[in-house]
């Protein structure tokens, strides 16, 4: 069974609204320890997800605020790995990493998807450090301290919008998560944004879970110089299996739409450049996704060594270059 690295997952949102706090069974969820376990994983990035602005507005003083929902759901994946020591574990480096495959463990990297609450506050990244966060998504679907979305609200923007790249704040930061050792992650970000991240960084950043614009035209996907300049850098993205991102109108994901988008990426930015980011659980099941959660990552192993990948190829997708990049930021 050839292992794998998944560098996006939506479980610790979704296990907290159903109030549960051990993530080695939930049969409500499409991830689980049980079912990455099935599926061969080697390390799962588990993304905390700051609730809508409109949820914020509307909860008013009953909202925790941002700190205590990110030390909530933290709590989750802390709690779930002192339960299960045996099975998974934390990680904070390439270390961590090479010790849970040693230990036969799977390897749990946390991350912040939206960095409104950092608010402008450098201090802020290192206390994210300090809590374990290794990978931030600079901005979900609202303008924050970083810069833009490049999809507002979750709604198409025109190329002027998109054209706006980070704040003052924002590029600084980059910096600094570059000296600090946090992954920076570029999904959501306008495409301005993007080219900043990639003019500024020393190091390698990622795209978690973004696919390929010229196969599907939905801006939350990088246009083809955008996978050039990426690769050049030595970064990565991770496949969406989000169907609205494999092809336009879709309503369910296809294995072909899985192959368009890898075939796509690798003719344009190279083999290694391509890695997993399945965004189990942030998809929803509604849009009937061909694959139900990690236990069936055997299943595109296959399909991409039927279509003539070779099995170093497969490795480099499921896992190496996800790892290399783990490697060069975090140390």
């Amino acid at each position: 069974m050839t292992s794998f690295i998944d560098m996006h997952c939506d479980t610790l949102t979704q296990a907290n609204m159903h109030f549960q706090h051990d993530l080695t069974r939930l049969p409500m969820e499409m991830l689980d320890v049980e079912k990455l376990r099935k599926g061969g994983a080697l390390a799962q990035f588990f993304a905390i997800c700051l609730p809508k602005i409109t949820t914020v507005r509307k909860l008013g003083s009953l909202y925790e605020g941002d700190w205590k929902h990110i030390r909530r759901l933290a709590g989750i994946l802390q709690h779930t790995c002192s339960l299960h020591p045996e099975q998974i574990s934390l990680c904070r480096s390439a270390q961590d990493l090479d010790q849970c495959e040693s230990d036969g463990k799977i390897g749990a990297f946390l991350t912040i998807e939206d960095g409104r609450d950092i608010g402008g506050d450098m201090e802020r990244l290192s206390l994210y450090h300090r809590l374990g966060v290794r990978l931030i998504t600079l901005t979900w679907n609202y303008e924050n301290c970083f810069g833009y979305p490049n999809t507002p609200g979750g709604r198409m923007v025109s190329q002027e919008l998109m054209n706006r790249g980070l704040k003052p704040f924002g590029r600084e930061a980059v910096c600094e998560m570059n000296r600090l050792g946090i992954l920076i992650d570029v999904s959501h970000l306008s495409d301005g944004g993007f080219y900043d991240v990639a003019k500024l960084s020393s190091k390698p950043f990622v795209a978690s879970h973004s696919n390929a614009r010229a196969v599907c035209s939905h801006l939350r996907n990088l246009t083809d110089d955008m996978i050039r300049v990426l690769a050049d850098k030595g970064g990565v993205m991770g496949l969406n299996q989000y169907p609205l991102f494999l092809y336009d109108g879709a309503t369910e994901s296809r294995t072909e739409d899985y192959l368009a988008h890898i075939d796509h990426i690798r003719d344009v930015g190279g083999i290694d450049c391509i890695a997993l980011g399945s965004d189990f659980d942030g998809i929803g099941r509604s849009c009937r996704p061909k694959m139900k959660g990690p236990q069936d990552y055997p299943m595109l192993a296959d399909l991409l060594l039927t279509h003539g990948y070779t099995q170093d190829e497969v490795d480099k997708i499921f896992r190496g270059n996800a790892e290399r990049v783990i490697r060069d930021v975090m140390g």
